[in-house]
């Protein structure tokens, strides 16, 4: 018989990230730069 897997909810009320992985994910945002061009999408990290 299959699992149900939705009656179980884990919920963690401890969730502190780091200072080093904010700090990373702002200067990845950043940097980061998306560039449309017709129908295609180019993601370009600028370091």
């Amino acid at each position: 018989m299959a699992k149900i897997y939705s009656k179980k909810v884990m919920i963690s009320k401890n969730l502190k990230p780091n200072k080093e992985v904010v700090s990373f994910l702002l200067s990845y945002s950043q940097a980061l730069t998306v560039v449309k061009i017709e129908d295609k999408s180019f993601e370009i990290i600028a370091n």
